[in-house]
């Protein structure tokens, strides 16, 4: 059966792909979470009996290594099938373009962009992706410059620029994977205004909702879907 990595697993979106994804027990899923000091009552609750805890920073390329070599010995010879990169932050959403600050903007490409470009890399040179491994990136609207130019007043500039950041990050992988797994489909997907810590006042979209959205997308991904820009109800989003 099939084996699921999701990053950022211990809350949130992440949490809620980890209860969709083990209605099945027969899944094998990886739920990376940031350190091992994490919260993860939560997680333990809904975690199914092939759900394994590891530990990711994605902000930290040492921690993303360590996690790579204790995913080879947890696997055991299996590979992974579905690669969910859902951790992200958005630190400062108060931020505009007039008031970004130098140590901001680089905290949150070193986690929204760096991390799952780190990630993908060091599982591929780990050989631990299959051939025909579906990637996800989690990006936002915010991340897409169309979307972005209709919103007054415009808002979380830094993250809205990191997430524009991971677009091209899912675009390059999406050709540079072909080279060493010929099956690969990577996209980038927006799960909508959802209603986590994250989400904030406003949000509009049951968890449940999105991340069943998202799963239905990501389960019927075929060849020619590879480096697209979707959002959780299958429709494509404008760069």
């Amino acid at each position: 059966m099939p084996v699921y990595c999701i990053t950022g697993a211990n809350r949130g979106l992440g949490l809620e792909f980890v209860r969709q994804i083990g209605q099945d027990s027969s899944n094998t899923i990886i739920a990376a979470i940031r350190s091992s000091s994490t919260d993860t009552a939560d997680l333990k609750a809904i975690a199914s009996k092939n759900t394994h805890i590891l530990v990711c920073n994605t902000g930290d390329s040492k921690s993303i290594s360590s996690f790579a070599s204790e995913l080879e010995k947890t696997l055991s010879g299996k590979k992974i099938d579905f690669l969910l990169n859902n951790a992200g932050v958005n630190s400062v959403p108060q931020q505009n373009a007039l008031t970004i600050d130098e140590k901001d903007l680089h905290n949150e490409i070193q986690i929204n962009v760096l991390g799952p470009a780190t990630i993908v890399s060091s599982l591929v040179s780990a050989n631990l992706l299959s051939d025909n491994v579906r990637i996800m990136n989690m990006t936002s609207g915010l991340g897409s410059m169309e979307r972005s130019l209709s919103i007054n007043p415009r808002k979380c500039a830094t993250y809205s620029i990191s997430k524009a950041g991971l677009n091209m990050v899912t675009v390059h992988q999406s050709g540079d994977l072909r080279e060493k797994l010929k099956g690969v489909v990577v996209i980038c997907m927006d799960p909508g205004w959802v209603k986590t810590r994250m989400g904030g006042d406003g949000a509009i979209l049951e968890p449940e909702v999105s991340i069943g959205g998202m799963l239905k997308v990501v389960h019927g991904l075929k060849d020619g879907d590879n480096g697209k820009y979707f959002t959780y109800d299958g429709s494509e989003v404008p760069w």
